[in-house]
């Protein structure tokens, strides 16, 4: 069971937690915010795979409907409606930072980036791990619907990454984005 916010918890603690309770809102607009820097449809691919990771898992967890921890664990927070296994953030910041990893491992860094971006995962890994941790510390989830979201948004990213890679979409992506960008003069 997660431990949520207890009474006499500090003030600093009760800040962090309500910023990693919008966790969401403040990841949607920083991919948003790459998305309209890069102009890159491989940025746009990756967003897709974590709505799809988004989407299927929030209908696997219609399917399994397991409820989320008691709602006595949670002082001060909305309680959620919807089922808990597994955990819908913590199976998309999962994809978020291993596509990340791998991509910024594996593929070239876009012209639109600088070559410090290969780095990227030194920051949105910890992020991410902190995200999926307070899931739990929220009250929202409990261990095993934590675990089994980052096994399967862990997972999905792998599979979405050979799709871009050894699935042939990559070049189609190539193909695209000079399209676009000659179509609107980025080049």
């Amino acid at each position: 069971m997660g431990a949520g916010i207890k009474k006499g918890h500090g003030f600093l603690s009760h800040a962090i937690l309500s910023f990693l309770d919008k966790a969401d809102t403040i990841v949607i607009s920083l991919t948003a915010a790459c998305i309209l820097y890069t102009r890159s449809v491989g940025v746009v691919y990756f967003v897709a795979g974590a709505s799809t990771c988004s989407i299927t898992v929030k209908l696997i967890k219609r399917a399994i409907r397991q409820p989320r921890p008691p709602p006595h664990v949670l002082v001060g927070r909305r309680v959620k409606a919807s089922f808990g296994m597994p955990s819908t953030h913590s199976a998309t910041i999962t994809f978020f930072a291993t596509y990340i990893a791998i991509a910024s491992w594996c593929l070239p860094i876009h012209a639109t980036l600088p070559a410090h971006a290969r780095f990227v995962p030194i920051v949105t890994t910890p992020l991410a791990m902190t995200i999926v941790m307070s899931r739990i510390w929220l009250g929202y989830h409990t261990w095993p619907q934590v675990a089994v979201g980052c096994a399967y948004g862990c997972s999905l990213a792998m599979m979405w990454f050979m799709l871009w890679t050894k699935g042939g979409v990559r070049e189609v992506g190539q193909v695209l984005e000079r399209g676009v960008w000659k179509l609107y003069g980025w080049s």
